[in-house]
């Protein structure tokens, strides 16, 4: 029985396995990810739990209150997450980028909504897999742990924003947030890519539309960003973008 079911199994099954071990292995956001916690011989175990999806610009694909049966690890592209309140109104709480993970849900269901702002690819992880995934790599746990504490830490700085902050501060708070992001992985930090919209950033640091375009400019202005095309900014002088977040300017 047992050589009648190997004789049925696909001739390439071993090939895809080890096509998908290597994608993952050859993957531009693993280093930067919980993947990375993972040791290059075990990437399989990891390759066989995921499943690759691609999500177009403006679509949500994971829902406030529904079943929390996946874990979504970005590769490429940029998300934004909200929660809707009863009225419709729409509160950005984060965006996120390749090597980011979400879906993150200590309960049964997720606690936010995710919709893709440019295209965007990620890994599809099955939640109770991972899990089991966790209990044999201690390294990964770790790592996601690592995560959720910045997670906490980031909903504290975003209280403190959005209660203390003036408008001007938000904005360059924000932006050196980016900045030190893109410096934690590998990039120079001399400037950062929005590819948000105005409006999202003004939900995001409970601003009008309005005000946040207003800020854009005036700190354009006065020397502090040059905005360049396709929505990347440059920090023309960090240091007193670093005074004005902190209150000091």
């Amino acid at each position: 029985m047992l050589a009648m079911a190997l004789s049925e199994m696909p001739r390439n099954a071993g090939s895809s396995a080890a096509a998908r071990a290597h994608a993952c292995e050859s993957c531009t956001a693993r280093s930067i990810s919980i993947c990375g916690a993972i040791r290059a011989e075990d990437l399989g175990r990891l390759a066989a739990a995921r499943a690759h999806q691609h999500v177009a610009a403006g679509e949500t694909f994971l829902h406030e209150g529904e079943a929390a049966t996946h874990f979504f690890n970005i590769i490429d592209g940029a998300v934004k997450v909200f929660k809707l309140m009863p009225d419709g109104r729409r509160q950005i709480t984060g965006f996120l980028f390749a090597g980011d993970l979400l879906g993150l849900a200590f309960n049964d269901s997720y606690t936010y909504s995710a919709e893709a702002i440019t295209s965007v690819k990620i890994c599809r992880f099955p939640r109770r897999q991972l899990e089991r995934l966790l209990d044999e790599f201690p390294k990964m746990e770790r790592r996601l742990l690592a995560i959720a504490s910045n997670e906490l830490a980031a909903a504290q700085e975003q209280m403190m924003l959005l209660g203390r902050k003036t408008a001007h501060e938000r904005i360059a708070s924000f932006v050196l947030s980016l900045a030190r992001r893109a410096e934690r992985f590998g990039g120079d930090g001399r400037s950062v890519q929005l590819p948000m919209t105005r409006t999202d950033i003004a939900d995001y640091l409970g601003i009008t539309t309005e005000t946040a375009s207003r800020v854009f400019t005036s700190l354009k202005k006065r020397g502090y960003i040059e905005l360049e095309a396709a929505g990347r900014v440059h920090l023309a002088d960090r240091d007193t973008l670093e005074e004005l977040a902190a209150g000091f300017e």
